[in-house]
């Protein structure tokens, strides 16, 4: 169902979660932008909703409480409460946010939902809407098909911004948050660790 050559369609198979690498997604995206496809256009149009949990990080930030907002979630619904995007801070990048993997321009949301509905195919046969064949969403700024949700692939680095909080936000924070994640997949799992011995951390 994917559209890849037969040597892209191997690889697949002896390693699924190379749908979500760079190695293939530089030389095919198609693959990538129709597995996420319903992802991404249900994020877009909020087919998911923010929990108790996303409206209480909103209501430290209300109360002028939170310094920084640290996600490895990539389905956006902390974009959903009203926190600045300054804030947040997707480590594994977001469904909700738009970029070049060539050359780091963003892209419009909209613009690009809409393009992934009429030209990524659906391999799932849910949208009757949907086109038989996938063609190349091009980045308005360079031309070339790299245009994707921010998430990060695997063989690509984590966001600078990522390492550059960590050196001004852990200097002064007063208690630590640590919320929805089982602290095995690193670097965020050793935010914890780089706090100061007294500052309390809620698990």
């Amino acid at each position: 169902l994917l559209t890849a050559n037969d040597a892209q369609k191997q690889y697949l198979a002896s390693n699924p979660v190379g749908v979500v690498s760079w190695d293939l997604f530089r030389v095919n995206p198609f693959p990538y932008l129709e597995v996420r496809r319903p992802f991404i256009l249900g994020t877009s149009a909020q087919k998911w909703k923010a929990t108790e949990s996303h409206w209480f990080i909103r209501l430290l930030y209300d109360k002028g409480l939170l310094k920084r907002l640290f996600t490895q979630n990539i389905d956006g619904l902390d974009f959903q409460v009203g926190i600045p995007d300054d804030l947040i801070c997707p480590v594994h990048g977001s469904l909700s946010q738009v970029i070049c993997e060539n050359c780091k321009s963003p892209m419009d949301l909209e613009v690009f939902n809409e393009q992934v509905k009429t030209y990524i195919k659906d391999i799932y046969g849910e949208d009757d809407t949907a086109p038989p064949t996938s063609t190349e969403i091009k980045c308005p700024q360079c031309s070339l098909p790299t245009v994707k949700p921010s998430t990060v692939l695997y063989g690509r680095d984590l966001p600078k911004q990522f390492f550059q909080l960590l050196r001004t936000d852990l200097i002064d924070c007063e208690l630590m948050l640590i919320m929805g994640t089982s602290l095995t997949v690193y670097p965020s799992a050793k935010l914890p660790s780089l706090l100061k011995p007294e500052v309390p951390k809620v698990v």
